[in-house]
């Protein structure tokens, strides 16, 4: 979104969510920001500064709105959209990369020197990689003070400081009150090592058609969906975690476990892309709507999202198990090869022990109750995992081990970061992956909004349902890019046969 003063200010005057997230309103009378639906006064427009992001924002000496926290907002889609450098970089930025392998570890990941990927990004979001990062930690820092039972101290080294005196002056400097101030204004409910979060989306959001699609995928130890609420095991950058997600009119509800809470950002980034939550579903459906063979399925069920991923070599294992079976049929072989490899993570309270290395839980009392899950294995360990742990012919396994291979020794990248003409090209490479494969990687793991899948079985039967024209791609192309994704998945949910679709 080009930031033109007098469009934007009338968005602001407007006080319209959807634009939360896409920029934020610098105050230069009073050195606050806003989002652009902050119920506050509006201020003059002569007062008035707009910058694309939070960390610009800050980067520019404003301190964040308490009353409608702007750095909170729903994340800008073109960030999860974006296949360029820039949106690449932000997609890692907000895993947590720049905490944990630093501006050089970043650079390394995109390509770029350390130089130039601040110049790009300085340009593309008026912020670099470390007031990106430093904004982050911000908003994760003040989600456990308000949160948490914590002690600052603690909260400062799992939010990513590297000292205390850095967390409290970032805290003071960001909300204009040291942390000690903002908890007596808030009020703990969650013990240790469990973080309640209210996940804000842009409206309208399809529940039952993410929860439906999940449900039915569900692998059993891993994730499951009882009374509309998701949960499943999560492997985070600094051990396992746990979360919970419940879907609300307005917002999501998020109840979190983790082995340790510096994967707290982490772990929101990924729900956000399981549930595309900083997907804009008006500038979606508004393509997809003038279209009049969709234009009924847009009118009857607004806001329906492409369910994304935690893990992408999960989704590409799930995609290759299920070429050629149903749903029901890849579910029960996902369940034998996570029976045959995986960790258990035992959460059950103050007692808690998570797998394999013996991680401590903080105390993550009374969020899900006493319960035994699993984590999907990480790629090294279907590597070794023994050939009667697969439940499947001969080829398809050896094409899921020299996946594995691939993502294990680095070749191959299926996170927010990969570049996806470059990944595409390296799963072609493995034998027994087709473009069907590809592309289905390509929608749910790496987040590719235009991708059309037409040639499986459930979008050609409801394309023919709809009335669509034989040559699917051509109108695809002419009517739907570039939410291709979109259309897909409304495609699949046209029919009774969505669950031919891993």
């Amino acid at each position: 979104m080009e930031l033109v003063h007098e469009q934007c200010y009338r968005a602001v005057q407007s006080r319209d969510e959807r634009f939360d997230g896409l920029f934020v309103t610098c105050v230069t009378s009073t050195g606050i920001y806003c989002r652009p639906s902050c119920p506050a006064l509006t201020p003059k427009p002569t007062n008035v500064r707009f910058l694309p992001t939070a960390a610009a924002a800050q980067r520019e000496g404003f301190r964040a709105c308490l009353r409608c926290r702007p750095d909170a907002t729903p994340g800008d889609p073109q960030w999860s959209y974006r296949a360029d450098v820039a949106g690449r970089a932000m997609r890692l930025i907000a895993d947590g990369t720049v905490d944990r392998d630093g501006v050089a570890g970043l650079a390394a990941r995109i390509g770029y020197t350390p130089r130039h990927l601040n110049r790009l990004l300085m340009a593309e979001v008026g912020a670099g990689p470390l007031a990106l990062a430093r904004a982050q930690r911000a908003q994760t820092a003040r989600l456990l003070v308000e949160t948490t039972t914590m002690g600052l101290a603690d909260i400062a080294f799992a939010a990513g400081f590297g000292s205390v005196r850095q967390f409290n002056d970032t805290m003071l400097q960001t909300y204009g009150r040291p942390p000690s101030e903002l908890r007596r204004t808030s009020t703990p409910v969650n013990d240790m090592g469990s973080v309640a979060l209210r996940l804000p989306y842009r409206a309208p959001l399809h529940a039952a058609a993410l929860m439906e699609f999940l449900t039915a995928r569900a692998i059993p130890g891993v994730e499951s969906v009882v009374d509309g609420r998701y949960s499943r095991c999560l492997r985070l950058p600094h051990g396992p975690g746990r979360v919970e997600l419940a879907i609300t009119p307005d917002h999501v509800d998020a109840l979190l476990q983790l082995a340790d809470l510096r994967d707290l950002g982490p772990a929101v980034a990924r729900c956000r892309r399981l549930l595309d939550l900083d997907a804009d579903p008006v500038a979606v459906d508004a393509v997809l709507g003038r279209d009049p063979l969709l234009a009924a399925s847009v009118a009857k069920e607004p806001g329906v999202r492409v369910p994304g991923a935690v893990d992408g070599f999960e989704v590409a294992v799930r995609a290759v198990v299920g070429q050629q079976i149903s749903v029901a049929g890849a579910r029960t072989v996902l369940q034998r090869l996570v029976a045959a490899t995986a960790s258990k993570i035992q959460l059950s309270g103050e007692d808690s022990e998570f797998s394999r290395d013996s991680h401590r839980s903080a105390g993550a009392a009374g969020a899900a109750g006493a319960a035994a899950v699993e984590a999907f294995p990480a790629a090294d360990e279907v590597v070794e995992a023994p050939d009667d742990a697969f439940g499947m012919p001969a080829a398809r396994r050896a094409t899921i081990r020299a996946l594995a291979t691939a993502v294990a020794d680095g070749r191959l990248r299926l996170d927010p970061g990969a570049d996806r003409d470059e990944t595409h090209a390296r799963l072609l490479e493995i034998p027994g992956i087709g473009e069907w494969t590809a592309r289905y990687v390509a929608l749910r793991a790496l987040g590719d909004p235009d991708v059309l899948m037409d040639t499986d079985l459930g979008v050609r039967r409801g394309a023919a349902a709809l009335g669509l024209p034989s040559d699917l791609a051509g109108h695809a192309r002419e009517h739907w890019a570039p939410w291709r994704s979109y259309a897909t998945v409304r495609l699949w949910r046209s029919t009774h046969t969505k669950g031919d679709t891993p």
